[in-house]
């Protein structure tokens, strides 16, 4: 039975941001599968019009077993309605079920304290701040497209590659080389096999 890997989506999510990630978890060679979780269960539009039927809602989460939490950008992060997402995230971090977040859902962590004493990163540091304003990791934040600390991994709004290429290495989907090999081929248009 594959294991399962939960990605979030509020409504007006950045779906290129998970798009390279979700093709690979998915593919006939990974041990995983994703699943997706709305607030309640109904279907959500994706900033580019891609309406999702989620398999769970936020409630529904607390009874299924999962081995990571992906968390998009999009639009409506920032909004009142997404704040019960914080005890998702805390589940996970109790737990030591690996989170990452990437673009506007990096400044959610950092609204909640999730980002503190961990080497992180986001869209820019003034970013982050701006939209975070109890969040003061500044001594840990790293201007990279991708970070990876532990079983966080936070990332630029404009690398869903790389942001793919850190979750894919630490779920060890395949072995590192075969990872990189498939991150140069999306990134440079190497015809090196990615498999």
């Amino acid at each position: 039975m594959k294991k399962t890997v939960l990605i979030f989506l509020t409504d007006q999510y950045a779906d290129w941001e998970v798009s390279y990630v979700a093709a690979e978890l998915q593919a006939p060679h990974s041990e995983y599968q994703v699943k997706t979780v709305t607030l309640d269960g109904k279907p959500v539009s994706s900033i580019g019009g891609f309406k999702v039927l989620p398999d769970y809602s936020l409630a529904e989460t607390k009874t299924i077993d999962f081995h990571m939490l992906i968390l998009p950008g999009g639009n409506t992060w920032r909004q009142p309605e997404t704040v019960p997402v914080k005890e998702l995230v805390a589940h996970c971090v109790a737990n030591n079920i690996p989170v990452a977040a990437i673009c506007d859902a990096t400044v959610f962590l950092g609204r909640y304290g999730f980002l503190e004493g961990r080497k992180h990163t986001s869209n820019t540091l003034e970013y982050l701040k701006e939209g975070a304003p109890i969040y003061t990791g500044e001594e840990d934040y790293i201007d990279a497209q991708s970070v990876r600390d532990g079983n966080l991994i936070t990332a630029n709004g404009t690398a869903p590659l790389e942001f793919a290429q850190d979750i894919l290495k630490l779920l060890a989907v395949q072995e590192d080389e075969k990872i990189d090999r498939w991150y140069r081929f999306f990134k440079e248009g190497s015809i090196v096999s990615s498999r």
